[in-house]
């Protein structure tokens, strides 16, 4: 007889179980998924390409983002937390894959520039925040509902009042899956993604200050940048003032 639940975490561990291993991609238990996706670097990925979200470059030239320390959630190769160094910030990079880990490695050393990587798990990682910008491109549509309360519990925890939250995650109607969360627990899997709307990031990040979402930028082979429509970019920011956010887990 199992009677082991005790804490908050311990019921998110539960209802991890209810989907399918192949939707576990955010976990430490998926790093196999992805040391497999990121094993061949010449694949024809469009974010394999060694550069930026054409939504932070434009920040970082508007104003926006004026250094500081960074947080790289998910960072993949590296793209984004490289350019973030290469402008001046402190940069930490998380990622699952130790694949990912050693190529953003390369790539860092090739650019000149320092970041700290990190392998492992950013919701049980000890991060060493606060930041001033917490930055996450494509890892935040692979999370299972119920584990928003731990993302944003991870914000309270390490961003910085007066800090910046970026984020790009896949645009219902145009990429993921449009499921009703009820509806994914049903399915026991993500299809891929979750998709968003714009109305559902402003209503689960409500603790936090819009100052922008919009939809990413169609950025061509030759650009400089990245930029996929089917993508929504959003900037917020932490107010100083008690965050509003989920329940620390």
């Amino acid at each position: 007889m199992d009677r082991s639940i005790r804490t908050v975490e311990d019921v998110l561990t539960l209802m991890d179980g209810l989907f399918a291993p192949e939707a576990d991609r955010w976990t430490a238990e998926g790093a196999s998924w992805w040391d497999g996706f990121y094993a061949d670097r010449d694949r024809a990925v469009p974010f394999f390409a060694a550069k930026p979200d054409e939504s932070l470059a434009a920040h970082l030239d508007r104003g926006l983002l004026t250094g500081g320390r960074a947080l790289d959630l998910g960072c993949g190769p590296g793209r984004n937390a490289i350019h973030l160094a290469a402008r001046g910030f402190t940069v930490d990079a998380v990622d699952l894959s130790p694949a990912a880990i050693a190529w953003a490695g390369d790539r860092a050393r090739e650019a000149g520039v320092e970041v700290r990587l990190m392998r492992g798990d950013a919701f049980t990682l000890d991060l060493p925040g606060p930041y001033d910008l917490v930055f996450d491109s494509g890892c935040f549509h692979h999370l299972p509902p119920h584990r928003r309360v731990s993302y944003l519990a991870l914000l309270e925890r390490v961003l910085a009042p007066g800090g910046l939250f970026g984020l790009t995650c896949f645009a219902a109607g145009a990429m993921g899956s449009e499921l009703s969360d009820a509806d994914l627990y049903r399915h026991g899997r993500l299809h891929g993604g979750v998709a968003y709307t714009p109305e559902s990031l402003r209503h689960i990040f409500a603790g936090l200050t819009e100052v922008e979402v919009r939809r990413m930028r169609d950025e061509p082979e030759d650009s400089p940048y990245f930029g996929e429509p089917f993508l929504w970019t959003a900037l917020f920011r932490r107010e100083d003032r008690p965050f509003a956010g989920g329940t620390a887990v």
